[in-house]
C-alpha cells in the first residue's frame, strides 16, 4: 500500500494514470486483473482527483507529512507552552510507532498515518498572535504542513483560526479558554478540544453556590484580552443570575504584568469576600503570590475558574490548599480512565514528571485528528473536516467525547478540583484532589449562541 502511494505520487499524476489506462486500451477493468493493488490505485485516483487546496496534495505526496506547532516558550505563558509541546511530541512519537494508546483513540492507525511518517516542527510564538501567524506561514512555505496547532493564548488561537480559514490548512487550537474560539471567531478549518469560559463557569458555578451560598461579593482579576474577558463574563453571569452574587470590582491588567499592587489595592478596598483570579500563566502566579503578600489571601477566598498548569507548584500548596478550580485534566484521573493511566505512565517515563493539562490537550487533539484522517482515508482537508462533523463518539484520555458539527467544539467533561494542603499530599506532584468530573454537554451553550458561523469548505 505504501509503495503504491509513493509510486503514485512520484511517477504519475492522478489524471495521467486514468489517461494511460484508456490510451493503452486496457481500461480500468484490465488494470484490476491480478489483484487489488492496481485497482486500488485507480480507485484512489478517482477519489483524490480534486483541485489543490491549501497545502494539499503537495504536503502529503511524499513519505512524510508535517505538523506545525507555534506555542509560547518564552514570556508569561512559557511553562504551559513547554508542557503543550511535550504532549504533541509524545503523540507524534506514538503515531509513528503505532503505540497501543493512540490506537485506542484512532483504531485504524498502524505505524504513521496513511502509510506516512508524521513529523513535528515547532517554534516559539511568545504568545503573540502576529508571531504565531508568521511562524505558521513559514511552515506552510517551507514544510508544506498538513496541520497547524498551538496557542497557549486565546488571542493566538483566534488569529490562527482566521489564518487557517484563509490558507485552507486545518488548525487545532492548543490551550484556549475564550468563548470566541469556537464562538464568534469559529472557522470551518478550526477545532478545539479543551474546555472554555462557558463550560468552566457552568461547572464551577454550582460548586461555589453549594459551598458558599447566595448573595456573596466577588472581586475579579482579568487579563486584558479575549480569554480574560469571556471567562470573567461567563463566571460572573452564572453567579449573578443563579445565586445573586455581586461583582464589586473587575481589575483588568495587561498580559505580562509584573507588579499587581495597584489592582490589589483596589481589591483590598472593595469589600469583596472572594477573589476570582482569571489571570493565566506567570501572571496568575505573580498576582496570587502578591495577593497573599497583601493579606488579601486568606482574608478573601481564592477561586481559580480556569486552572493554570503549574500554578499550584509555583505558588505552593500552603497558599493553594483548599482553593477550588475547574480544569481540563489532572493526572490522578488515571484512577478513573484507563487511557489516562496509559498516558500518564508514558509521559512520566519520557519526561520524568506527571503531565499537566496542556500536554493532555495536545495529545488528545492530535490523537483525534489522526482518527479523523485515518477514518477519512485522506489528508484532503474538506474530507477530514466532514469526518469530524459526523459527530461520532470515541474514547479519549477523559472518556467518551465527540465534536459538535455546528461549531467544532469538542464535547468533553470539565474537572472540578480542590487544592491539597501540604499535609494531605501523597507525593511531590499531588497538588489537587479531584472532586467531580462534570459531563460536558449540559454545560455548553447552544452552538449559535456565541455567533459561530463556520464558513465554506473550499
Amino acid at each position: 500500500m505504501t509503495t503504491n502511494k509513493n509510486l503514485f505520487a512520484d511517477s504519475v499524476s492522478r489524471r495521467g494514470l486514468l489517461r494511460q489506462a484508456v490510451a493503452t486500451g486496457a481500461g480500468i477493468g484490465a488494470l484490476s486483473i491480478g489483484g487489488g493493488g492496481c485497482f486500488d490505485l485507480v480507485r484512489s485516483a478517482f477519489a483524490e482527483d480534486r483541485p489543490p487546496i491549501g497545502t494539499w496534495p503537495a504536503g502529503s505526496e511524499g513519505s512524510t507529512v508535517t505538523i506545525g506547532a507555534a506555542m509560547a516558550l518564552t514570556g508569561a505563558y512559557a511553562d504551559a507552552g513547554a508542557d503543550e509541546l511535550k504532549g504533541w511530541e509524545l503523540a507524534v512519537e506514538h503515531l509513528n510507532e503505532g503505540n497501543d494508546l493512540i490506537k485506542k483513540i484512532a483504531p485504524k492507525v498502524t505505524k504513521g498515518l496513511l502509510g506516512k511518517t508524521v513529523k513535528l516542527v515547532s517554534a516559539d510564538s511568545g504568545a503573540k498572535p502576529n508571531n504565531a501567524v508568521q511562524i505558521q506561514q513559514t511552515f506552510i512555505n517551507q514544510d508544506k504542513i498538513v496541520l497547524m496547532t498551538g496557542s497557549t493564548s486565546s488571542a493566538v488561537a483566534v488569529a490562527t483560526n482566521h489564518f487557517a480559514e484563509r490558507e485552507k490548512v486545518l488548525y487545532l487550537a492548543g490551550i484556549s479558554g475564550s468563548n470566541d474560539t469556537t464562538g464568534k471567531d469559529c472557522v470551518r478549518y478550526g477545532f478545539r478540544q479543551d474546555f472554555y469560559g462557558q463550560t468552566a463557569a457552568a461547572a464551577i458555578g454550582p460548586v461555589l453556590v453549594k459551598n458558599f451560598g447566595k448573595n456573596r461579593k466577588a472581586a475579579f482579576m482579568t487579563p486584558d484580552y479575549t480569554y480574560g474577558h469571556t471567562v470573567t463574563k461567563s463566571v460572573n453571569d452564572y453567579l449573578t443570575q443563579n445565586a445573586g452574587w455581586t461583582q464589586v470590582t473587575d481589575q483588568v491588567s495587561p498580559l505580562g504584568t509584573q507588579d499587581f499592587s495597584q489592582y490589589l489595592t483596589n481589591i483590598a478596598n472593595s469589600g469583596a469576600e472572594f477573589l476570582i483570579n482569571v489571570n493565566w500563566g506567570r501572571d496568575a502566579v505573580l498576582s496570587t503570590q502578591q495577593a497573599h503578600q497583601f493579606g488579601i489571601i486568606p482574608k478573601m477566598t481564592l477561586v481559580i475558574p480556569y486552572q493554570i498548569p503549574f500554578l499550584a507548584k509555583e505558588v505552593g500548596p500552603e497558599i493553594m490548599g483548599g482553593v477550588l478550580a475547574a480544569t481540563d485534566f489532572w493526572w490522578t484521573l488515571e484512577d478513573k480512565y484507563p487511557l489516562a493511566k496509559m498516558f500518564v505512565d508514558a509521559f512520566y517515563k519520557k519526561y520524568n514528571y506527571r503531565p499537566e493539562w496542556g500536554a493532555e490537550n495536545s495529545y488528545n487533539s492530535i490523537a483525534a485528528w489522526a482518527r479523523m484522517v485515518s477514518e477519512a482515508g485522506t489528508f484532503y482537508p474538506p474530507a477530514v473536516i466532514k469526518q469530524y462533523e459526523k459527530g461520532e463518539t470515541f474514547d479519549s484520555l477523559v472518556g467518551p467525547v465527540h465534536y459538535r458539527p455546528e461549531d467544532h467544539q469538542c464535547v468533553r467533561p470539565v474537572v472540578i478540583v480542590r487544592g491539597k494542603h501540604p499535609k494531605d499530599m501523597k507525593n511531590s506532584e499531588d497538588y489537587w484532589e479531584v472532586l467531580e468530573v462534570v459531563a460536558g454537554e449540559p454545560l455548553m451553550q447552544k452552538p449559535d449562541a456565541f455567533g459561530c458561523n463556520l464558513g465554506d469548505y473550499t
